[in-house]
């Protein structure tokens, strides 16, 4: 079962994403959340990351925890 958050705002519910992506620089993690269930589902929050909530817009978003 993907990891999923509801939004306060919209009361829509996303799941947590993951995509490894070729850069320049080399190889580089996105974190994204979506309304629908894909390819590429995390069980889980990665270790050292906290769910917050735009407040403008309600969309979830992963924040580093310092």
């Amino acid at each position: 079962m993907a990891f999923s958050v509801r939004s306060a705002k919209t009361g829509d519910t996303y799941y947590l994403h993951c995509k490894v992506t070729e850069t320049r620089g080399g190889k580089r993690t996105l974190y994204f959340f979506s309304k629908s269930e894909k390819d590429g589902a995390l069980d889980s929050i990665p270790e050292g990351y906290t769910v917050v909530e735009s407040k403008v817009t309600g969309l979830p978003l992963l924040k580093k925890s310092s």
